[in-house]
């Protein structure tokens, strides 16, 4: 230079950015996305098992959820005043204090709830004339004296219970109060005593002063002791007779309580401490089971007996709940490992893909930088350093995004997901470019997949793969699934059928190219020709996209069936709590709906069909039928019996014993199995014609009579094809079983005969079933229209009851996002398999149209190229799907995910089935994309002229 001075070399990264900057933004943008999703997961699962087990713990009882420190009174060898001083507030404060600070983590107590004092283990018998007697039984009512009575309730009448002075064991007068429902149902007012016996002296009288209102009536310091809150009305177990007694509780001074120590009650010292769940994680969990039994029966009570005394006891149901919800989580986990090492394996081909396309464009420029002297270590780091500035802050902005998206969650999981995507982007782009370079490679040579043959390193890897991946899908076909817990190798399962299936379809792919290309030849259009020729000789159709594609599809089909089978399973349950769309029957077992309530029903707008059915429970079987061959049959040859209306609902011959006889009408109940899909009902079998004709008004059954039945395999198992006497209260017969079926409607119960309602004595019915879609407005209106007997249930109110808790709403997201990201990165790969060779198709297109090739020719030429290689990916994702459903149904239960924490509804297993539309959608979508890209690609293509894409010298 003239001046001296070097010329100032322009930065390799700046000008590479500069050159390139649109395919460092994609660059970014894809690994922005894959980071997100990647951080977001774990804190996804974190945030869904925090929330479930916070909710589980809330919604539990709090008898159950509270943990409560107990011991019995103070000696009687101490001196008096000891013993009052050890039930007095200061003292019962004192320790409360200790016991709460002295609660192991992650165990913390709700100090606002928290109570404690003296309460009687032993009811006491009320005399007073004025109290409710129901069946002369007079009522036995508890005392307690605990704190923070003013602070949990409102005063409706009279005053506070207070000590004007102090109460000692030797008081014989204290002041109490009593809830507003437990003086309404014991009759209690502002200044009813009680009195109570002790054991020297006259009795202890209690003056009730006030009736308080709980201020939270579900809060623990209410709900802990139920009785403290409504008094109950109970059986006497002491009595032979059916006779009930009303038992309450009696809320005494917050000091009153060494008055009770003269009592015959047994009073007991007590601090409960109701659970705080709202600093508590999912991972807490084990942690928290843990700390229950060390307070239960561990170090963790010496510690309370060092603080409370060597007598105290810890009670609580805490560790019940927790192991619960950590059944739970076990049974979903698996479930969502399957959809996250699906999506994580699509993730990292498609991201792989990605540095495949990016080294494609730049191989010339790297052969020409090689040939020049370029070393393998300066080409690799200028490309690291390249690929970092690009992708680290990617990678960063993907996890913060995640952390502000999911609230609750650890960061470090999150933290490590995003940096591996970060890594494995920054070490594949560099790794896979620099090893295309270690070998000078010709000019312009050709990826023929029809007459190329693989490298022999090429056939044994993919041997090793391949015998590596059917000896894991081997082992887990015969290990079996239902192991518990999560397992890789089951999560892997669709990796490993994926794996498979793109390794045998890439070496049978150009077998059928072979056949169909030999009647092409002859053909005189040279579309159908070229465009096999092009198919086979094409690098979209390798092993990496196909496998991405699989994999995609695969983990898409299987979330989605997953959520198909939830909604099937929640159907499923709904119907089989109801029998039909809407449901009328008496609040009790043996009331029967009168003939205008049916006819109002049966008329109503919107119902298409009225099936009526009197249903009878507990018809107890026949001795000689319960007793053949019955598994439960004692030495001398009877039956277990059961008692009388006694229905185990067990499928087994066993379990028979008390049936439940159904009368149906067998026209409108064939029509009823049809509409709900219950299995065909064999409706002439049960024709009234004969011995089991109608009866008329008012007639006798004969015991004679013999009446054909259609039983559950159960019963008809004991009672085979002989003739059994039965004695019901629709009449005195005898049934012979001429059919089975496996379900009968509006019953859950798997032991029952269907009969003819009109070949019974008494024929009213007792439900009435409907289908259709009635207004449940007129239908209630209806039934409360015949009195309040009746109860109206529908199968939308019973369907809405399956609400999602936290933890299954948390595992059916995770499944949505799983399915939608699934699609996407199949799609992605599709894209990018094209992109890669969309320079070759542009320039055949500019060459053939210089021979004559039309715009329209040109366009089913790229269509037709493409569509062999989508419908491989298609089939393979279907058969790919398909498998991994049946490898994985067999372990995979989804009650959890569908119908857990609901009262009252069906837990039978509910077993994974392939979802025809999950299967057919994604697969569909890949074929119609592939020919929309392919379209775009040959329009783009006919706007430029065959001067712009063919330079001389150029051999593309």
């Amino acid at each position: 230079m003239r001046d001296g001075k070097r010329a100032a070399s322009a930065p390799w990264i700046r000008t590479r950015l500069r050159t390139a900057p649109g395919a460092a933004v994609a660059l970014a943008v894809l690994v922005l996305v894959t980071a997100f999703l990647a951080a977001a997961f774990p804190r996804a699962v974190d945030a869904y098992e925090t929330k479930g087990l916070r909710h589980d713990i809330r919604l539990a009882d709090a008898g159950r959820s509270a943990v409560e420190v107990s011991r019995p009174q103070p000696g009687l060898e101490l001196p008096r005043e000891q013993r009052e001083a050890g039930v007095r507030t200061p003292e019962l404060k004192r320790i409360g204090g200790a016991l709460g600070k002295a609660l192991p983590e992650p165990l913390r107590a709700d100090m606002s709830s928290v109570a404690y004092g003296l309460r009687t283990m032993k009811p006491v018998l009320a005399t007073e004339p004025w109290l409710p007697r129901p069946d002369t039984v007079p009522p036995q009512l508890s005392y307690t004296a605990q704190t923070g009575l003013k602070e949990h309730a409102r005063l409706v009448k009279g005053a506070w219970p207070t000590t004007p002075d102090a109460v000692t064991a030797g008081s014989r007068a204290v002041r109490g109060a009593v809830t507003e429902k437990t003086a309404a149902a014991l009759n209690m007012k502002v200044g009813s005593t009680l009195r109570l016996p002790t054991a020297v002296g006259g009795p202890l009288t209690v003056t009730i002063t006030g009736i308080l209102a709980p201020r939270d009536p579900g809060g623990s310091y209410w709900s802990a002791d139920p009785l403290v809150r409504t008094p109950s009305l109970i059986p006497d177990p002491a009595s032979p007779f059916p006779q009930n007694y009303w038992t309450g509780t009696v809320l005494l001074a917050e000091d009153a309580g060494p008055a009770l120590l003269a009592t015959a009650t047994e009073p007991s010292l007590f601090w409960r401490f109701p659970p705080d769940p709202s600093e508590l994680t999912g991972p807490d969990g084990t942690r928290l089971t843990a700390v229950v039994n060390s307070l239960e029966s561990g170090p963790g009570l010496l510690k309370v007996r060092a603080i409370a005394g060597d007598t105290a006891e810890v009670l609580t149901g805490l560790g019940h709940i927790v192991q619960a919800n950590a059944r739970m989580r076990d049974a979903i986990s698996p479930v969502i490992a399957v959809a996250a090492l699906g999506i994580g394996s699509v993730a990292a081909v498609v991201l792989v893909m990605t540095g495949a396309l990016i080294a494609a464009r730049r191989k010339a420029e790297l052969a020409l930088t090689r040939s020049r002297g370029g070393s393998l270590r300066g080409i690799g780091g200028r490309l690291l350093a390249e690929t970092a500035v690009t992708v680290v802050p990617a990678s960063a902005l993907g996890l913060l995004l995640a952390v502000l998206a999911v609230g609750e969650g650890r960061w470090w999981p999150a933290a490590l997901a995003a940096t591996g995507v970060g890594l494995l982007v920054c070490v594949a782009l560099p790794l896979r470019t620099t090893l295309q370079h270690i070998r000078p490679t010709l000019h312009g040579a050709r990826e023929d997949m029809v007459s190329a043959r693989p490298s022999r390193r090429r056939t044994v890897a993919e041997l090793t793969l391949l015998v590596l991946a059917v000896g894991a899908v081997t082992a887990l076909r015969r290990r079996g699934t239902s192991g518990g817990g999560t397992d890789l190798l089951v999560s892997g399962a669709p990796v490993l059928v994926a794996l498979i299936a793109a390794l045998v379809l890439v070496r049978l792919y150009p077998l059928p190219l072979r056949l169909a290309a030999r009647p092409m030849a002859r053909l005189r259009g040279a579309i159908g020709f070229l465009s096999l020729a092009r198919a086979g000789r094409s690098s979209a159709g390798g092993a990496l996209p196909l496998l991405a594609l699989l994999l995609a599809l695969a983990t898409a089909a299987f979330g989605g069936s997953v959520i198909a089978g939830i909604g099937d399973a929640r159907d499923d349950a709904a119907l089989t709590a109801v029998g039909a769309d809407a449901r009328i029957s008496g609040r009790s077992e043996r009331a029967t709906l009168p003939d205008e309530l049916v006819r109002t029903a049966r008329d109503l707008d919107g119902v298409r069909n009225a099936a009526p059915l009197r249903i009878e429970f507990g018809v107890t079987m026949p001795e000689t039928a319960a007793g053949d061959g019955g598994a439960g049959s004692g030495p001398d040859g009877s039956g277990t019996d059961t008692g009388p209306g006694a229905d185990t609902g067990g499928g087994d011959a066993a379990g028979a014993r008390a049936t439940t006889m159904v009368g149906v009408d067998p026209a409108s109940y064939t029509r009823l199995a049809r509409t709900t899909g219950l299995p065909d009902f064999p409706s002439g079998l049960l024709k009234a014609t004969g011995p089991s004709a109608p009866l008329s008004e008012g007639a006798e059954s004969g015991p004679e009579r013999v009446l054909p039945v259609i039983a559950s395999p159960a019963v008809a198992a004991r009672l085979g094809k002989e003739q059994h006497a039965v004695d019901t209260l629709s009449g005195n017969f005898k049934v012979q079983v001429v059919g089975t079926v496996e379900r009968v409607a509006s019953l859950a119960s798997t032991n029952f005969l269907i009969v003819n309602s009109a070949s019974l004595e008494e024929r009213a019915p007792t439900t009435l079933l409907l289908t259709g879609a009635p207004d449940p407005g007129k239908l209630r209106a209806a039934a409360d229209g015949n009195g309040e007997e009746f109860v109206v249930q529908l199968r939308s109110e019973e369907r809405a009851r399956y609400v999602n808790t936290p933890m299954q709403a948390g595992a059916e997201r995770i499944y949505l996002a799983a399915v939608a990201a699934g699609a996407g990165y199949a799609l992605l790969a599709v894209l990018l398999s094209l992109l890669q060779t969309a320079p070759e198709r542009k320039t055949l297109l500019a060459r053939l149209r210089t021979m004559g090739l039309t715009t329209g020719q040109g366009r089913r030429l790229l269509a037709f190229e493409a569509t062999p290689q989508a419908l491989l990916a298609a089939g393979g994702g279907l058969l790919t799907g398909w498998a991994t459903i049946v490898l994985l149904s067999p372990g995979i239960d989804l009650v959890p995910l569908a119908l857990a924490g609901v009262a009252g509804s069906d837990t039978s297993p509910v077993t994974l089935r392939a979802d025809l539309w999950s299967l057919a959608l994604p697969a569909a979508g890949v074929v119609a994309l592939a020919a929309a890209v392919a379209g775009v690609q040959a329009w783009w293509a006919s706007r430029r002229g065959s001067i712009t894409e063919l330079r001389a010298g150029d051999s593309r």
